[in-house]
């Protein structure tokens, strides 16, 4: 029985971001803007709401230096960061042998530093997953062309009973999301697994361990809420059109973290109204201090 702790995150940001080329080149994927903001903010602002303010991004040794000129410490979002170098591209799982140190006796979120996520109760969503501290928990969301992702096939009781890796022939609409909950366990289980065809170490492996022991759970996302996975060059523009309708019509920024961090208690009022001061200009800043008039 494990005993109950705190979770940390991880955000996987590493990659060669080839399908981008060669506007990749020279800078990380994830660093590059969807709409108004670092790709990485939207997974970071994921991760805060869900309580999560330890957080490790992974990526190449020549990158981190940029990520680090962009986010800092964390401390002026009331969050600790850290940075871990992936030397090679070695599969989604392979983070937490990299993080191993960094977990240390808790618990881990994972999600991917090229997905977006955003809906109403959300934040709940993520919150429920966060509380549970043995097993694993994954999410499942409808799509109409599964067979690019890891697919979640249920039972006639609609209990998950295997991850397929993009299969020719999808059991189900649900694709596992570049989301994931996970106990300690996952270091060793990560471990042990052996590379796929892709001389890889598959997620999707990690996950249906966690199956064949009766330790995974799912949660189905309905039509409320928006998973984006912004891996080529045309789901990244999908996602900042989206982006950008949703903020104009509403006013509201999606996936800022100085707002989330303000919202859920990690910053006060004047340390928002700080970090607004440098951003005037572009209007973002204007939008962080609206929020403590308004």
């Amino acid at each position: 029985m494990q005993n109950k702790s705190s979770r940390k995150g991880i955000i996987l940001a590493g990659g060669n971001g080839t399908r981008f080329y060669p506007a990749t080149r020279s800078i990380s994927k994830q660093l590059l803007p969807i709409y108004d903001k670092p790709m990485i903010y939207y997974p970071i602002s994921n991760l805060l709401l869900t309580g999560i303010r330890d957080i490790l991004i992974i990526t190449w040794e020549h990158e981190i230096s940029l990520f680090q000129r962009l986010l800092g410490d964390g401390s002026q979002w009331g969050i600790r960061l850290q940075f871990a170098v992936q030397a090679q591209p070695r599969g989604i799982a392979d983070a937490f042998i990299i993080g191993e140190t960094f977990i240390g006796n808790d618990s881990v979120c994972l999600m991917l530093g090229d997905n977006v996520l955003y809906g109403d109760k959300i934040s709940e969503l993520l919150q429920i997953a966060n509380q549970k501290q043995e097993g694993a928990t994954i999410f499942g969301y409808y799509v109409n062309d599964p067979e690019r992702y890891g697919v979640i096939r249920f039972d006639e009781n609609d209990k998950p009973i295997e991850i397929i890796e993009k299969p020719p022939i999808a059991p189900s609409p649900y694709a596992a999301i570049g989301l994931y909950f996970y106990d300690n366990d996952v270091i060793e289980i990560a471990k042990q697994i052996k590379p796929s065809s892709r001389n890889e170490l598959e997620i999707t492996d990690v996950t249906n361990v966690y199956l064949r022991q009766n330790k995974l759970s799912v949660i189905k996302l309905g039509r409320g809420i928006a998973w984006l996975d912004t891996g080529t060059p045309s789901s990244w523009l999908e996602a900042a059109n989206f982006i950008q309708i949703l903020e104009h019509r509403q006013g509201l920024k999606i996936g800022a973290p100085e707002e989330v961090a303000w919202r859920m208690g990690y910053i006060d009022e004047n340390q928002l109204l700080t970090l607004a001061e440098p951003l005037m200009k572009s209007g973002y800043g204007q939008y962080l201090k609206n929020l403590v008039k308004h």
